[in-house]
């Protein structure tokens, strides 16, 4: 059977990613999960300097998932560049940098820097708040979308995949912006804005008040916007939001994605991934289904 998908001119083993910011960069997963045999591994965050994140706590758990105002930690395009890759490049699995920035300077450094290394794609996550426009995020503004998807293509020599936010009145209008400034892909949702009281003590249970909410409740959601954007747009989908089993993953197939990201899952069963893999496998046996890429949108 043919489990292989191609984003871009890219060819994965199979449709199965780790979510930016919930498999570090890999090495903390590959005690409990097979990293070749996933489609390919998204990397956490990485900023052309070190960030330190926002104050604690940061994490919350709430009715089906989490809530994290982790705030993008990481330590920086040069570590990154000198541990990270060459660890993920012993292994059969495709290399996605999630790219993340306080301005398109930020990001544009990170991408020149990523030009020559052994890189299959760049994911850029435009949740970030824009300093210079207020602090309102990237992904919120159509033209915001469209510029900094230009500049970024201006600068990257691999594909390029637009992280879209949820966060929005219509998110097929900034699946067009992304499409008008060239981007190559497509990756949705990022998290959606959310906020957890104790009632106890009166407290916000985040530092920062608001979190970015994930896990299965939002799982629908998801659906609803690839199948959304899969309407308006011809470029490949990455599929993300709140994926717990293989059922999750080919939902989202079957909305219109052309992969699919695990994120929260992988705090509650680190080796969830390649169990969605062969999940995905065993369904195809049950459908009587031999190329994985008949399912990519055949919802009726």
């Amino acid at each position: 059977m043919n489990t292989k998908v191609i984003i871009a001119g890219v060819t994965f083993n199979n449709p199965i990613m780790t979510a930016s910011g919930t498999f570090g960069s890999g090495a903390e997963y590959s005690d409990f999960v097979n990293l070749n045999r996933l489609g390919a591994v998204v990397t956490k965050g990485v900023a052309n300097v070190p960030w330190e994140g926002n104050p604690t706590p940061r994490v919350a758990e709430v009715y089906g998932g989490m809530l994290n105002a982790v705030g993008l930690q990481n330590p920086g395009i040069d570590l990154f560049i000198e541990r990270d890759i060459p660890f993920l490049k012993h292994y059969d699995t495709k290399l996605i940098v999630n790219v993340c920035g306080k301005t398109a300077e930020d990001y544009c450094e990170v991408v020149e820097r990523l030009a020559d290394q052994p890189v299959d794609m760049l994911e850029i996550n435009i949740s970030c708040p824009n300093v210079k426009e207020g602090g309102i995020a990237f992904g919120q503004d159509p033209k915001a979308v469209e510029a900094i998807t230009r500049e970024v293509k201006k600068h990257a020599r691999q594909p390029v995949i637009m992280k879209l936010s949820p966060n929005v009145t219509d998110i097929t209008e900034m699946a067009r912006a992304a499409e008008a400034g060239g981007a190559d892909a497509l990756s949705l949702i990022n998290t959606l804005t959310g906020m957890k009281i104790d009632v106890h003590r009166r407290k916000f249970l985040l530092a920062n008040k608001t979190g970015g909410l994930s896990g299965p409740a939002i799982h629908p959601i998801a659906v609803r916007m690839v199948y959304q954007v899969a309407q308006v747009t011809e470029l490949p989908i990455i599929g993300m939001g709140g994926v717990m089993n293989a059922e999750d993953a080919i939902e989202l197939m079957l909305a219109g994605a052309t992969a699919v990201s695990v994120g929260t899952a992988n705090f509650t069963n680190p080796a969830v991934t390649a169990e969605i893999v062969d999940g995905i496998e065993e369904y195809m046996a049950e459908q009587g289904l031999w190329d994985i890429n008949e399912i990519i949108g055949a919802v009726e």
